[in-house]
């Protein structure tokens, strides 16, 4: 069972090269228990065939908006209204334009004017189409309407020697967008509208002196992207966030901090709360006595640098003897036995759930923009795939909301 069992996917395939990852799309989404309709274009069909798509969706594919068996029955509203979500990818600058226009001279225009369904698009062009001004007007004009997008990326173009962002999303993080999209929805509009959800992320920079540090190499973008969806998702966030190069989410409370003292001090200060989520990479030490001037290097004599462990804000949260959130969930980044060490860290800390990944040297993931993780709990450990990170916010929150409304049930 997934948040895709049973639903219906109406899939729209416009004209570009990275039509040839739909039919990698449609075995992801069935894949997930999900049933997939095609609407192709008439440019799309230059690219692949219906013979193909109809192949992998098991039925027919629709082309033609004026065709007499279809539309004797009113077929494109029918194809508008009886599917879950409506899919688009690619989609190709003409198509977005046509969309924010409200145009509806073909079949794939008139289901997405026709539709009252979730709409979620994943971009593909050349990387000066995606930053023309038409083009960026057009996605605040769909944005507003409510149009869902995934992705693009940053890669390497059809053409030769282009490269930049406009790399449709892979066909994994366009599945995982459109579970993420549909499952949770009506779990979270109720579970976690007004819950108060504190997020960490980012490392401590613990000084030194005045010009030095200790730190890790964290971005930030794992808990950025979680304090993101949850306020999406309706909660009131707080994010405490160490020093990042990162712009505070909308509708987030954020608090900025250096160090692992202060980040402790910010959230004793955000308590109570009803979900914590300790993303932050803290610094396990910090140097016993900072410098209060700049240490200078003496020739040919080795430096010697005390330190002293830093105070344990998963295990203060989770342990909090008036102020324990209803669910904690805490962070593992591990070079080395990976599960072990994360079912360790969470039965030692006395957290509900632990997500686990592989920061070995060569997996990219520290500050990088995926991840693989692994979500550990007393009832054992699901592994998920390779994603996008705001792909793995949106995964976690919603499993956040079905474990408090499970939870809530269970109460009751």
């Amino acid at each position: 069972m997934t948040g895709l069992t049973g639903k219906r996917i109406l899939l729209v395939v416009s004209g570009g090269i990275a039509a040839y990852k739909a039919l990698e799309l449609i075995r992801r989404l069935r894949e997930r228990g999900a049933s997939v309709r095609a609407v192709m274009t008439a440019a799309a069909q230059a690219f692949v065939t219906p013979l193909s798509v109809g192949a992998l969706t098991g039925g027919r594919v629709f082309t033609d908006l004026l065709d007499r068996e279809d539309e004797h029955d009113v077929g494109h509203i029918r194809l508008a209204r009886e599917c879950d979500l409506v899919l688009i990818a690619p989609a190709t600058a003409d198509l977005l334009a046509r969309m924010a226009q409200g145009l509806a001279g073909d079949l794939a225009t008139t289901v997405l004017l026709a539709t009252d369904r979730p709409v979620l698009a994943a971009p593909a062009m050349n990387p000066r189409m995606w930053a023309h001004p038409a083009t960026q007007r057009n996605l605040a004009t769909l944005h507003a309407d409510g149009v869902h997008f995934v992705g693009p990326e940053v890669g390497e173009m059809a053409e030769s020697g282009e490269a930049g962002l406009g790399r449709m999303a892979e066909p994994a993080d366009i599945a995982a967008a459109a579970e993420a999209l549909l499952t949770p929805r009506a779990i979270m509009a109720a579970t976690l509208a007004g819950q108060h959800v504190l997020v960490t992320a980012g490392p401590t920079h613990e000084p030194i002196d005045p010009v030095r540090y200790i730190a890790n190499r964290s971005s930030g973008r794992q808990g950025f992207a979680v304090a993101e969806a949850a306020a999406a998702a309706g909660a009131r966030v707080t994010l405490v966030a160490g020093p990042v190069a990162l712009a505070d989410p909308p509708g987030v409370r954020t608090v900025r901090v250096e160090t692992a003292a202060e980040m402790l001090a910010a959230v004793e200060a955000a308590l109570p709360a009803d979900v914590a989520v300790m993303a932050a990479a803290v610094g396990d030490w910090r140097p016993q006595e900072a410098a209060p001037g700049k240490l200078k290097k003496k020739a040919g004599e080795a430096a010697r640098l005390d330190l002293t462990t830093n105070p344990d804000i998963l295990a203060a949260v989770a342990q909090h003897a008036t102020k324990r959130p209803r669910l904690v969930v805490g962070f593992a980044a591990e070079t080395d036995d990976l599960l072990a060490n994360a079912e360790a860290k969470r039965a030692a800390k006395g957290c509900d759930m632990i997500v686990a990944n592989d920061v070995s040297p060569g997996t990219g993931v520290m500050g990088g923009a995926r991840n693989t993780v692994h979500l550990v709990t007393a009832a054992g450990v699901e592994s998920w795939p390779s994603m996008l990170k705001t792909a793995v916010a949106e995964r976690l929150v919603a499993r956040i909301a079905e474990t408090l409304a499970r939870s809530r049930a269970a109460a009751e």
